[in-house]
């Protein structure tokens, strides 16, 4: 029985990198902002910017609902309901360009960000909370291979989502794979909602909880700390919510969001922007502006890879460091990067800099599931991080909106691009300094560091321990021991 948990685990693991690859590509807006400004130039940068931020903090509200209903039913059902609801709202994403300005953001709104982000929040939690409970020998290393694969997934799916808006090869650093038809960008809503929806339903069909007192092989759950009861250190999203310790993990999680989602969100049109405004021959070429789309697209598909690493790099390291010190060492790296982003303008140090904010983001993704694991217990971990992950949608929409509202409009290029029937036409491209965004997210991880640097583990009044010893010594029998086979 041993060995067949000790695969069944590895299982479940593989379940939660297919449904995160799927959910991961919400990162991948950035590719179709320039395109439905095309659409809809009616549309202003901060329009444009709403379905990104609003996708975000539905997606992370909902984790709240899904943790809530998967603690009761399991993993599996959540998890499909979630990739068919996700599916859906794409899908249904694909019809605003049936709609005038108006409706059609509207109903993009509603449809990819309400819809998709529902579905989203419901699929996200399933894996995350299943393998906290798997893993509690390695909890930092496997919550970031948990959520590892939303980070990839835009690696993948920015360059389809490109190629099948404008037409021609999917790339990966620059290696033409195949052609691919262009179909615009409403129809690859389409395509990408049918993709999730089956990839999500197969991933979730892997997923399911250990038996009750499960324990890996070799593992001897650490000696409960003084004045706490044996086996008792679960918190209920009530007592979690009165610690002050969650209140300044929610704050620290919220300015390390913010920060990485303003650059991962805006990662193409920032690229767009740098190059357009070295651009010498105006109107700028359909070639040229091509090669500059597929680069943008390209710097959204490389910051995924580190968005991804991060999670696993992060998560491995703050087992041996401590959450604390690497959190500390997270928000101090993307800060420094942040305060030179504006200067990175060839496109080398461009993906670097992206890339190494991806990689603290994708840190954050890691540590805050385990740190809520470590101090809060693993019981209601389903409703108790969709609880702490508010912050992140709460980023999901500061972020994005930072960088529109700072946003300052120099000047527009125009650009020539492919219309729907396939005829070149001259669009207008707005250009903007990001600097002072840039700014405004560094400062905000610095201060994120020097607040964790305040970081407790949260501690029990005497009443609730004295309440947990009782209950400790009347539930050994129905609770079952730690156990290995």
């Amino acid at each position: 029985m041993t060995r067949q948990y000790h695969e069944q685990r590895w299982g479940v693991v593989a379940g939660a990198l297919i449904i995160q690859a799927s959910l991961g590509a919400v990162y991948i807006w950035s590719v179709f902002q320039t395109p439905l400004l095309a659409q809809f130039p009616g549309w202003s940068e901060t329009q444009a910017t709403l379905p990104a931020q609003l996708v975000i903090a539905i997606f992370a509200f909902a984790v709240i609902l899904g943790g809530r209903i998967q603690d009761r039913l399991g993993p599996r059902l959540v998890g499909s309901v979630g990739g068919l609801i996700l599916g859906l709202g794409l899908i249904l994403a694909g019809f605003t360009g049936d709609f005038a300005e108006g409706p059609a953001l509207a109903w993009l709104v509603g449809t990819y960000a309400v819809i998709g982000g529902l579905g989203i929040g419901m699929a996200y939690v399933c894996p995350v909370a299943t393998c906290v409970k798997w893993f509690p020998d390695k909890r930092g290393l496997i919550t970031g291979l948990a959520v590892a694969g939303f980070g990839a997934g835009a690696f993948f799916f920015a360059p389809l989502a490109r190629a099948l808006i404008g037409g021609g090869d999917y790339e990966l650093f620059g290696l033409a794979l195949f052609p691919l038809p262009q179909v615009g960008v409403f129809d690859t809503f389409m395509v990408l909602g049918v993709i999730f929806l089956v990839a999500v339903v197969l991933g979730a069909q892997l997923l399911r909880n250990p038996p009750p007192g499960y324990c890996p092989p070799g593992w001897t759950p650490p000696a409960a700390a003084a004045g706490q009861a044996p086996g008792r250190a679960d918190f209920t999203p009530a007592e979690m919510l009165r610690t002050p310790t969650f209140w300044l993990l929610w704050v620290t999680y919220l300015a390390g969001s913010t920060a990485g989602l303003m650059v991962i969100m805006k990662a193409a049109p920032i690229w767009e922007a740098f190059s357009l405004s070295a651009a010498v021959e105006v109107p700028v070429s359909h070639k040229r502006f091509a090669s500059i789309a597929s680069a943008a697209a390209m710097a959204v598909a490389v910051l995924a890879l580190f968005n991804a690493a991060g999670r696993i790099l992060w998560g491995r390291v703050s087992d041996s460091l401590g959450r604390k010190q690497t959190l500390i060492l997270m928000f101090v790296l993307c800060a420094l990067v942040l305060f030179t982003l504006d200067w990175m303008r060839p496109y080398p140090l461009y993906l670097l800099g992206v890339s190494l904010v991806a990689l603290c983001f994708g840190g954050y993704l890691a540590l805050y599931p385990a740190i809520a694991a470590d101090y809060y217990g693993t019981r209601h971990i389903g409703v108790n991080y969709g609880l702490l992950f508010t912050a992140y949608g709460s980023g999901g929409l500061l972020g994005p909106f930072l960088a529109a509202v700072l946003l300052e409009t120099t000047e527009g290029v125009e650009y020539q691009a492919l219309d729907a029937s396939g005829a070149l036409a001259t669009r207008v491209f707005q250009l903007g300094d990001y600097d002072i965004a840039f700014l405004a997210a560094g400062l905000l991880c610095l201060a994120a560091a020097v607040l964790t640097l305040a970081l407790r583990a949260p501690r029990r009044s005497d009443a609730r321990q004295a309440r947990q010893a009782a209950a400790s010594t009347e539930a050994t029998a129905a609770l079952p021991v730690c156990r290995q086979s």
